[in-house]
């Protein structure tokens, strides 16, 4: 097998609030859409879709669920900068930037729909 994508395929109630959200805050583009449904995409990260809940399009025991218990999480450069351009755009920070005792550090936005975004990089030991 060779996998050539990756996507995360979210259910939310509306599309075009997420949509928006990972487009105008992250870079994302829009790459397919129609009623119920988007694809986003970047270069540099798996794309993310957004789909209705409730669309016929996931099998019916899964319809109507909603994303949750998930965190959509993106390690970066400059994480201290993507968080002061965020507070700057006015994105509420729903967990502010913190460090693990593992070496994780991350901060925490929620997009319209509750799904949790998160930013990380990771402590690198300067230790000489």
């Amino acid at each position: 097998m060779q996998v050539t994508a990756t996507a995360i395929a979210l259910n939310v109630d509306d599309v075009a609030a997420s949509a928006r959200f990972l487009t105008e805050h992250f870079g994302f583009k829009e790459a397919a859409g129609a009623d119920g449904f988007a694809s986003l995409v970047r270069d540099d990260a798996a794309n993310v879709i957004f789909l209705r809940r409730g669309i016929e399009v996931l099998p019916e025991g899964f319809r109507d669920q909603h994303a949750a218990g998930l965190t959509l999480a993106f390690t970066v450069t400059d994480l201290e900068a993507e968080y002061e351009r965020l507070k700057n755009e006015q994105v509420t920070i729903t967990m502010p930037l913190r460090e693990e005792p593992w070496g994780e550090r991350l901060f925490q936005v929620t997009d319209p729909n509750g799904v949790i975004i998160q930013l990380v990089d990771w402590v690198t030991s300067g230790a000489a």
